[in-house]
C-alpha cells in the first residue's frame, strides 16, 4: 500500500482489521515494523518499511507472513521488498485529495477480480 505520510494507510488497515472481525487495537508499525491482528478467520499482519533501507529480517518475516495461508499480509511503503511480494498480489495507492477525502485506486490481476463487487 503506497501513499504520502499521513495520506491514511493505517485508518485503512483499521478498516480493513474491523471487516475481517479483529477487536484488536490497530496502530501504526512504525516503530515496532510489524502488527499482527487476529480476525474472525484470518490473521492480519501489518508491515511498515517507511523507516528501512534494507531488507534483512524483516525479509524473512515477511515470508513467514506470506506463508501463513490463513493470512492477509499488508505492507505499507512495498518498494524495498517488492521483489518478495507474490507476482500475483493486490497493490493500494492513497491519494489525499484534502483534509477529509482520500481517492483509492487499486491495481490487480484478473485472478483476483473476486475480491471487488464492482471492478472499476
Amino acid at each position: 500500500m503506497v501513499s504520502d505520510l499521513g495520506g491514511g494507510k493505517t485508518t485503512f488497515v483499521k478498516g480493513l482489521a474491523k471487516g475481517m472481525g479483529s477487536r484488536d487495537h490497530v496502530r501504526s508499525p512504525s516503530f515496532t515494523l510489524a502488527n499482527e491482528y487476529k480476525g474472525s478467520k484470518l490473521n492480519l499482519f501489518h508491515l511498515d518499511l517507511y523507516r528501512l533501507s534494507v531488507t534483512g529480517v524483516v525479509g524473512q518475516e515477511l515470508a513467514e507472513f506470506m506463508a501463513e495461508p490463513d493470512s492477509v499480509v499488508v505492507v505499507e511503503w512495498p518498494g524495498l521488498v517488492e521483489n518478495l511480494l507474490p507476482v500475483e498480489h493486490l497493490s493500494i495507492n492513497i491519494k489525499v485529495v484534502d483534509e477529509n477525502s482520500r481517492e483509492f485506486s487499486f491495481n490487480y490481476p484478473d485472478n483476483l477480480k473476486n475480491l471487488f463487487p464492482i471492478n472499476t
